[in-house]
Formats: C-alpha cells, sequence, structure tokens
C-alpha cells in the first residue's frame, strides 16, 4: 500500500535509526540567575555536580546509541550556553546562526557562531531578524516547522527558507510555558511529530493537523517535564524518564523510549533537545576533507 506524505506506517513496520551529529556545550556555568521564561525561579538554588552528571550520562547515551558528539567550550558568565540548540540551524552542512530577543542570551550566538566558522560549516551566518535556532526552528523531512510568538520574530522564517532552501512551515505558540517550538512539538522521523495541541493558535493547530496527521498527540502529564523536548534518531527516542505516558505512545508506535533523568535542566526552562544541536550534513563536510 502506497503511504500518504505525513502518514505513519505502523507499529509493525522497522523504525530506521540514523546515525547523527550533534553539538553541545557543557554545563560549567549552568546556574539559574535572571528569569526570562516561565519556568526559571533565581530563588532554587541549582545542583551544579548533578546537572553536570545528567548532561553526561545523556551524552554517554547518544555516543552509545552510534551518534556523533561534538563540544563547544563553555563561556564564564553565559549560564544559558548549555542550551545550544537555540544558537543555530544547520542544513546539509550549511549554517544559520541565531539573534537572541532577550540581552541575557545574546552572546551566546557570536560564540556558536564562530564554532560554525571554524569547523568548516557551510555559510555561516548571523540572521538580520529576531531567530532562536533550533528551540523554534525543528526539521521534519523536506520542511522546517517554524515557531513564533514569544521568541523566534515570524520575518525570520523567510530568511530562513533563502538560506537553507528548505520550505518553512510557520506555525503561532500562546502559552507561554512553551515558548519555544521544541518544548510543544518533538520530531520523531522525516514524517512523523509529536505535539501539545493546546500550546498552538487555531490556525497553526489546523496545519498540524494537515501536516501531520498521525502524529503523537501528547498531554499536559508528557510536557510539565518537558517531554516533547526530545531527540529522535528516527527510531530510538531519548526523553525525560518522568513522560512515562508519552514513552508509552511511542513504544505503541514502534519506536525505542531511551528514557534520560533530566530534571535538574528544568529550574531554567531546558531539556534534552534545547542541550542537543542537530550538525545535518557534517559527516559528509569532514568526510569529504
Amino acid at each position: 500500500m502506497t503511504q500518504t506524505a505525513g502518514a505513519d506506517p505502523g507499529p509493525t513496520d522497522a523504525r530506521r535509526a540514523r546515525p547523527r551529529s550533534y553539538l553541545m556545550c557543557p554545563p560549567t556555568f549552568f546556574d539559574v540567575v535572571y528569569s526570562i521564561n516561565e519556568w526559571m525561579r533565581p530563588e532554587d538554588p541549582v545542583d551544579t555536580a548533578l546537572a553536570m552528571s545528567q548532561w553526561e550520562h545523556l551524552v554517554e547515551t547518544y555516543r552509545r546509541l552510534g551518534h556523533e558528539v561534538l563540544t563547544i567550550d563553555p563561556v564564564p558568565g553565559l549560564p544559558d550556553m548549555v542550551f545550544v540548540t537555540d544558537s543555530g540551524l544547520v542544513i546539509d552542512g550549511v549554517a544559520l546562526g541565531a539573534r537572541y530577543r532577550t540581552e541575557q542570551r545574546a552572546a551566546e550566538a557570536d560564540h556558536v557562531l564562530r564554532w560554525f566558522r571554524a569547523n568548516g560549516l557551510f555559510r555561516p551566518t548571523r540572521p538580520r531578524y529576531i531567530n532562536e535556532g533550533e528551540g523554534d526552528l525543528l526539521v521534519v523531512g523536506d520542511i522546517v516547522c517554524a515557531g513564533t510568538g514569544f521568541r523566534t520574530d515570524e520575518r525570520a522564517h523567510a530568511e530562513v527558507a533563502r538560506h537553507l532552501g528548505r520550505r518553512v512551515v510557520t506555525l503561532r505558540l500562546i502559552d507561554p510555558r512553551y515558548y519555544h517550538l521544541n518544548t510543544a512539538l518533538g520530531v520523531l522521523d522525516d514524517r512523523t511529530v509529536a505535539y501539545l495541541p493546546g500550546a498552538f493558535a487555531p490556525e497553526s493547530l489546523a496545519v498540524l493537523r494537515d501536516l501531520f496527521p498521525d502524529a503523537v498527540i501528547a498531554e499536559e502529564a508528557d510536557t510539565r517535564w518537558l517531554g516533547l523536548n526530545l531527540v529522535s534518531d528516527g527510531r530510538n527516542v531519548v526523553l525525560p524518564s518522568q513522560a512515562q505516558r508519552l514513552a508509552g505512545l511511542l513504544a505503541e508506535r514502534g519506536y525505542t523510549p531511551v528514557p534520560v533523568d533530566f530534571s535538574e535542566f528544568l529550574k531554567s526552562g531546558g531539556g534534552i533537545k534545547c542541550c542537543t544541536l542537530e550538525l545535518r550534513g557534517y559527516r559528509e563536510i569532514q568526510a569529504a576533507r
């Protein structure tokens, strides 16, 4: 039977994992010293040792699954730099940097853009409009789902389309708890996503239902642990260990849930995907050198 675009192959079909390259930043200076989202409480102390242990376990998990992990050096005074995914988007080895809305995180973008340049990525460019990278820009097959409403400027979506040569679909977020798209939508493979309907404006919800009729539908029980802030290689889905309902749904669809405790980072409103910037095309660049 021919599959339609966006159709889920069903739990009986084998899911295929594909090796990925990820850029990550150690949480050496991770802390909550200001509040720029609904999750952040500077009065709640951060256990730095626990955060480092959880981050190292995530790195080990990726490597055990066959993925490449590269790191960028953390910078003193930038406690959120561990959430490196917000600092860019890379497709086919072409890199687009970030421009943060908040002053507190602005300097992070420069450090990551320099890393792109130093490591051979193509046409690394700083966007003109506010653009918080894979925080709001999620690649699903040949399209980029692009969030707006709280952080990324909608005008940045056209920049993404021009620079990266992909169709961009705008999705408007309406719940401040889900300030980035990657807190309300997780990419499972090239045609399947999971999302929380209540996080989206009605017109954007209609777009999601049209694009992904077989999406996994999450509930608040999943997202209170940032369960949708997940990372998938097409078969293995790394997600918070507390998001048990979502893990069950994924297993029913034929994915392999890989639970990881990442709870210390919730104090800053960050999760697994926040710490994982995918470098699409990086392996091919290195092989060609």
